[in-house]
């Protein structure tokens, strides 16, 4: 008889993990806290838009759902900031072709439950709120719609179930490190609609960028003709969510600062007003694996959107899961130890770039300096490509291990600060010179 893997939420790395196993045999037990979205239950207004790239496109390549899914995203080229007169100025995000897709969260999500749905032994409980978790024997308990009490006793338990992980709590004793560090910032989704014949109102294929300094506003498309806006910003102080209490401050508000998009958003007053405001947590936590229970995904790492990464990095503890099932036959004692010793310094990493990645936007995407400093990295890239490539699109362009891009990205700092302060751009065609200086600075 196959083993019996019960996965604790029903997301977005439960239903990716779900296929993966029950094509290896296995009979898995998915318990999702929400309703069944496939039945027109999503509920809008919580998250951001997605981001996809390489790392979460290769999960989907391995569940067979890449083609589909792109079909239905958005390809994002570069970066379009706007400053508060409305002018525009672009910084593509890697080489030519290069691009990140925007993608919905919820048609995403349903097409994952679709695909495990094909498969007999993949079995699914919506409306489940997991209330109790034992890592030593595999019990999990849960309460269903009706106020039920329901028990589930597998050989394999991983939690699945987000940033908020009810496995995680199980793991709260002796020798358990935890840590959550939430950010001064909260986030709320707003709306900018199409047009009166359904286009686009802005550039199609950009990340739109409103920064200003102590806040921003981002706009990723859709394939409707609208763009899902997110406003981040303090909770508490000037120009913050808490000061922005009344119609007619936020419309003044806007106005001041996103004065060339708020007639594009007529949803605004009801949007912010009637849309949750959302944190923004970084959470690390180790050992991942206790007995036969494990943590994927935000059950282990939650981070902050703003590498887009957050669902890459999922998926890829997916393939890698995945993968170290298969290299140790089936021993899962063996694969899971090798798992989360694969995946915590990559976490880790990842979470201190989207850090950086906060202040980069919120803070210096719209500056002259700026814009020089990535005209210059993306030179390097385009004239060394063998030589240079720049911690972005180590990040999003590649697989490489999250570790390896945020230590080559410290080494790239250097070279660029080297380059800039030495008034070296134009040097950067003289080959002989240019490829010793980044050999030189780049070395191990």
């Amino acid at each position: 008889m196959a083993e019996k893997v019960t996965l604790v939420g029903g997301g977005l790395s439960g239903g990716l993990l779900s296929v993966f196993l029950a094509r290896k045999g296995y009979e898995v037990h998915v318990f999702e806290r929400r309703p069944d979205m496939r039945q027109g239950n999503y509920q809008g207004g919580r998250s951001i838009n997605l981001a996809l790239s390489t790392r979460g496109i290769r999960g989907l390549e391995k569940a067979g759902i890449a083609k589909d899914i792109l079909e239905i995203a958005i390809p994002m080229t570069g970066r379009m900031m706007h400053d508060r007169a409305g002018n525009l100025a672009y910084q593509p995000y890697g080489k030519e072709g290069q691009a990140i897709y925007s993608v919905s969260r919820g048609a995403l999500n349903i097409r994952l439950l679709q695909l495990a749905d094909a498969y007999p032994n993949i079995h699914m409980y919506f409306d489940y709120k997991c209330t109790f978790c034992d890592p030593e024997t595999g019990i999990t308990r849960y309460t269903d719609a009706s106020g039920n009490a329901v028990e589930d006793k597998a050989d394999i338990v991983i939690g699945t179930d987000g940033a908020f992980s009810a496995v995680r709590d199980a793991f709260m004793t002796s020798r358990f490190n935890y840590s959550q560090t939430y950010e001064a910032h909260g986030y709320k989704e707003l709306e900018i609609t199409p047009d009166e014949n359904g286009e686009f109102r802005l550039q199609k294929n950009s990340l739109h960028i409103w920064p200003r300094t102590s806040f921003m506003m981002i706009a990723l498309p859709n394939p409707g003709g609208n763009f899902t806006c997110t406003l981040f910003m303090p909770f508490e102080g000037e120009n913050s969510f808490a000061s922005l209490n009344t119609p007619e401050l936020v419309t003044e508000f806007f106005k001041k600062e996103f004065g060339d998009v708020v007639d594009m958003m007529p949803g605004l007053i009801d949007d912010f007003f009637g849309n949750p405001t959302g944190t923004l947590v970084t959470m690390r936590c180790y050992p991942w694996v206790k007995q036969n229970t494990a943590l994927l995904g935000d059950s282990a790492h939650a981070i902050i959107p703003f590498y887009g990464q957050g669902m890459n990095c999922c998926f890829e503890d997916c393939i890698v899961l995945d993968e170290l099932i298969a290299e140790n036959e089936g021993n899962w004692s063996k694969a899971l130890d090798a798992y989360q010793k694969a995946r915590k310094p990559n976490a880790d990493a990842i979470a201190s770039l989207a850090i950086q990645n906060f202040v980069e936007m919120r803070d210096l995407v719209g500056t002259e300096a700026f814009l020089h400093r990535k005209h210059v990295e993306h030179d390097l890239t385009e004239l060394y490509p063998d030589l240079f490539k720049s911690q972005y699109e180590l990040t999003t362009f590649h697989t490489t291990p999250y570790k390896y891009a945020l230590d080559m990205g410290a080494k790239n700092d250097k070279l660029l600060n080297h380059i800039i302060e030495g008034k070296l751009e134009d040097r950067l065609t003289d080959r002989t010179f240019m490829e010793y200086l980044i050999q030189q600075m780049l070395a191990d």
